[in-house]
């Protein structure tokens, strides 16, 4: 009677977490497809910092008593050469294939991280999930960033390709690029800077997961004080879509400071031989680095600790309300599709 007892739990379970997997793997891809489209521009800023050898800033260029010129030379000048040049469907440019990537990434780490927290606290209950040791949180973020990596990096890879390609563009299409990374680089060149990105995704991740679930319970027990200082006492434990927000936005900011110079040796990967015009400064030559830390101790002697933050001031505006975008969509829209499911 017992085994029969579990047998009945496990076949009422199995569709339960059908469908919790479903709802997080849902929610996930919107709130990633959501948060893209709205960055974009700054994301293509922030990858043309990052794949110009030269130096992004004037001041850099005084610094090192350099002559050369840089295409682009700040934010405020690369916004206005990018839409002087390639108009305003140029801050979308890769947002096609961004999208490709991005959606299926945050689904498979929003359901694979739902499920480790799940396995760690022993319920599938979002509350519970919140009551984790910051160290699980961590642990799982990172888990399941590195699996989502590898599952979406070929689309990550064709994005930067196109979205610092500048004008004339080298490839006119996702389709073109393709075709032609596979037939000079073969399969293994889709995966170009796979390893730097593992290395970056795993701590990346895992902050930003493992700090937002931290920033959201140190709010939650801010709440509870405020609370337990005035005539109103409340029981409820969500947070407001503000307090959300400034969660995601401490997250992704933290994560991103952290975690830059190997976003940086990531794209010089990607772009390696890409043929640019020469306005947009010296190229990223076939095998120019031997691997990931070749390339970081190359950077750092020829364009200094700059060069290993290149890019750092948009990727920082672009990484914060990213973050809080993401987190906020995912945990509206996880909860509309868990009420209409009910």
């Amino acid at each position: 009677m017992r085994m029969e007892g579990k047998g009945e739990e496990a076949a009422t379970e199995a569709p339960g977490q059908l469908k919790r997997a479903l709802i997080d793997a849902t929610a996930g891809a919107i709130a990633g497809g959501i948060s893209r489209t709205v960055t974009s521009p700054l994301d293509v800023i922030k990858i043309r910092f990052q794949v110009q050898l030269e130096p992004t800033y004037s001041w850099d260029l005084v610094r090192r008593n350099m002559t050369a010129t840089s295409k682009y030379t700040g934010m405020l000048q690369a916004t206005k050469d990018i839409f002087r040049e390639e108009g305003l469907p140029g801050f979308w440019r890769g947002n096609v294939p961004a999208l490709l990537m991005v959606m299926p990434y945050t689904a498979i780490q929003f359901a694979v991280l739902h499920k480790l927290k799940t396995f760690a606290a022993g319920s599938s209950k979002t509350e519970d999930h919140i009551q984790l040791s910051p160290y699980l949180s961590y642990i799982s973020g990172g888990l399941a960033g590195c699996t989502a990596t590898v599952g979406s990096y070929p689309f990550d890879l064709l994005r930067t390709i196109l979205a610092s390609q500048g004008e004339p563009k080298v490839y006119p299409t996702m389709r073109s690029a393709f075709v032609d990374i596979t037939r000079t680089r073969g399969f293994r060149g889709l995966y170009a800077g796979l390893s730097p990105t593992l290395v970056e995704i795993v701590p990346y991740a895992g902050l930003q997961f493992g700090t937002y679930d931290t920033f959201k319970r140190w709010t939650m027990g801010w709440n509870h004080h405020r609370s337990s200082t005035t005539s109103f006492i409340s029981t409820d434990d969500s947070l407001s879509s503000f307090q959300l927000f400034v969660c995601g936005l401490a997250a992704g900011t933290c994560a991103k400071l952290v975690c830059h110079p190997l976003d940086v040796v990531k794209k010089r990967f990607q772009i390696e031989g890409l043929q640019r015009h020469p306005r947009y400064g010296a190229r990223v030559e076939h095998h120019a680095y031997k691997n990931m830390f070749d390339a970081l101790s190359r950077i750092l002697q020829m364009e200094g600790w700059a060069g290993l933050y290149k890019g750092i001031v948009p990727s920082t505006v672009k990484a914060a309300p990213a973050g809080a975008v993401t987190f906020l969509a995912y945990e509206f829209t996880s909860d509309w599709l868990e009420s209409i499911s009910t």
